[in-house]
């Protein structure tokens, strides 16, 4: 089935947050909204087919993850990672950011450390906040417009001289985000277990995030951790969802994947009764999307290949002042904004009130994210064409 993404369909009075919500969030109803990270592109055929099945059988009772449902999670990771999972490794959530919840909470004590690599995904920071847990930034490195981790910074926030060798206020995990939100970098196997190496051989466990894992631009592979080694395999817990690859984030359905028991065990009885299972319309969407969706995603990831260079092209011949990080997954584009010389909140005034589109501040995805913007292109061509069109006439004004 061939997909049209030209056209966009009316998300108006849908209770869409990324458009309907505008003028209660933003205080402007007329603004282009490219901030949350949700596709303005409509879902595939298999998975509408799916959930209208569904709602025709007259009962939404209570209800748990089938054998198809959950051997549809072990043989995606199998077809595109070729990462073999057992069907006991999966718990399923609504959303992996409940999940990162429960994640640092089965692993920390209140006063543990808890490392970040900002910039970063900003739901990151409550999730360790509210553990009760602190925030070690161990930042990315921007060299020569790519970013890279710092190991020599990751090795010293271990070092025994500034960190006790256990109890409270050792380090006992990183959030590890790839592909990385926001700055767009798949980490490839070597950069994972240089990484990987560090945290587990002191003694920590590494939370992956993998929800973009399949929004890759062309001659990218994703690696997820777990499938690296035995040793990687017991000493993480991987979080992956069809929200993201699929457009599925209202439905709310995640899979956790924990290989080694014990960790499985204290993360399901974290969650018990705090965090509740998915919906029964998630499951069927999952599966769908796992099962028939491929199509579908080829297409997305052709179009917005094709957006990703008509992005990089309009700004280095339009708008030279603002500098695109390229980005090797996601959909989201981290824009180097500092050539303009505002600060945070003249930049947001300036993209907001005259270019009249929404972005996500840099700021908040840490304090190296000052004088960065986040940009989202999974929307049709022509938003996008209008937005840079904006935000040159604005840049030229100044």
């Amino acid at each position: 089935m061939k997909y049209d993404f030209d056209q966009l369909c009316d998300r108006d009075k849908t209770d869409c947050l990324k458009w309907d919500m505008m003028e209660s969030i933003f205080g402007s109803g007329d603004l282009l909204p490219l901030w949350v990270a949700d596709m303005d592109l409509p879902v595939a055929k298999p998975i509408i087919d799916a959930l209208k099945k569904r709602v025709e059988h007259p009962f939404y009772g209570y209800t748990k993850p089938g054998s198809s449902v959950i051997n549809s999670v072990v043989e995606r990771m199998k077809r595109k990672f070729n990462w073999d999972i057992s069907p006991e490794w999966i718990v399923f959530t609504p959303g992996v950011v409940p999940a990162l919840h429960v994640a640092v909470r089965s692993l920390t004590h209140p006063g543990d450390e808890v490392i970040l690599q900002e910039p970063t995904y900003h739901p990151f920071f409550p999730v360790v906040i509210n553990s009760g847990c602190k925030i070690i930034n161990n930042g990315l490195k921007l060299v020569n417009g790519r970013y890279v981790m710092d190991y020599d910074g990751l090795e010293e926030k271990f070092h025994p001289k500034t960190r006790p060798l256990n109890g409270p206020g050792r380090i006992k995990t990183i959030i590890f985000c790839n592909p990385h939100n926001p700055v767009g970098r798949l980490w490839k196997r070597d950069e994972i277990i240089r990484m990987g190496e560090i945290i587990i051989d002191n003694g920590a466990v590494v939370i992956s995030d993998e929800i973009h894992c399949e929004i890759l631009f062309k001659g990218n592979k994703h690696t997820p951790f777990a499938s690296i080694s035995k040793k990687f395999e017991q000493n993480c817990i991987v979080c992956m969802s069809p929200s993201k690859t699929f457009n599925l984030a209202g439905l709310e359905v995640s899979s956790i994947i924990i290989p080694n028991k014990k960790l499985r065990e204290n993360f399901i009885n974290t969650r018990s009764g705090i965090v509740p299972n998915p919906n029964l319309f998630g499951y069927t969407a999952m599966e769908a999307a796992y099962r028939y969706g491929d199509e579908w995603l080829e297409q997305v990831l052709d179009y917005l290949q094709e957006n990703l260079n008509y992005l990089k092209n309009y700004f280095e011949k339009n708008i030279p002042r603002i500098k695109v990080i390229d980005p090797e997954g996601t959909y989201l584009i981290w824009l180097d904004c500092g050539d303009l010389g505002m600060d945070n909140n003249v930049l947001r005034s300036f993209m907001r009130e005259n270019a009249k589109v929404c972005l996500e501040d840099g700021f908040i995805f840490g304090g190296s994210g000052s004088g960065f913007m986040r940009m989202n292109i999974a929307c049709p061509r022509y938003i996008l064409s209008e937005a840079l069109k904006r935000i040159e006439k604005a840049v030229n004004q100044l």
